[in-house]
């Protein structure tokens, strides 16, 4: 691979995972400053992520595979698409993208710029929410790149996330390092910096599921 290439390849992991966090954070607070219903800040802050989502990958995906999330690059790794170097620099890039991200948020609503989230979150009904919302991530992208409809990527992938804004008691975070960023804004989006463990732990449970259970469903297509 050319260096140059590699370069774009992570520099699009910091762009995406910045875009990503911007919008997720910086929707929250639009959100909390335009309407006192809950379930109202929570469409916002879910449609406001789907539609990036959509914008990102469709964009990025062709230039870095578009993972934004630590979860999915491990996965990569453990399928050996990905080199462990490569996929550290990755981990790297979506991280400091992610803590960025909400900088960014903070800056666009003129508020400090890092802050100390005191939202709570505990439970295992919210490991769990967590473990289901990371390995669905999973089984829809490689089930996808296992049938070559890399097309529907963008898509199903953002609205898999978007549904589980509603369906899980967590919000779907699914994303170690946006979860890490999140715990830096003490928004509508954040979550207290003594949750952000079990979430990671729940997220990189839900990932290592989420690729047995592909390979248990999806078998080997190489053939296809």
């Amino acid at each position: 691979m050319k260096s140059e290439q590699f370069v774009n390849k992570i520099l699009a992991e910091f762009w995406g995972s910045m875009l990503l966090v911007a919008t997720v954070v910086g929707s929250g607070i639009m959100a909390t400053n335009t309407s006192t219903d809950i379930g109202i800040q929570l469409l916002i802050n879910t449609f406001a992520t789907v539609f990036v989502l959509i914008i990102l990958i469709s964009i990025l995906n062709p230039i870095s595979g578009a993972h934004f999330n630590p979860a999915v690059t491990l996965v990569e790794l453990m399928q050996k698409r990905i080199s462990l170097g490569q996929s550290l620099l990755y981990v790297m890039m979506q991280l400091t993208g992610a803590i960025a991200g909400t900088a960014l948020a903070h800056a666009m609503f003129a508020q400090e710029i890092f802050t100390t989230s005191s939202r709570v979150r505990s439970g295992s009904n919210l490991f769990l929410s967590e473990i289901v919302a990371t390995a669905g991530l999973i089984l829809v992208i490689n089930l996808l790149v296992q049938q070559k409809r890399i097309n529907l990527l963008p898509y199903l992938v953002s609205f898999w996330i978007g549904a589980g804004y509603l369906f899980t008691a967590s919000t779907s975070f699914a994303n170690p390092s946006v979860t890490i960023a999140r715990s830096f804004t003490n928004s509508f989006s954040g979550i207290a910096p003594e949750s952000v463990f079990m979430f990671i732990s729940a997220q990189f449970v839900g990932a290592i599921a989420g690729f047995f259970i592909v390979k248990i469903i999806g078998g080997r297509r190489d053939n296809v």
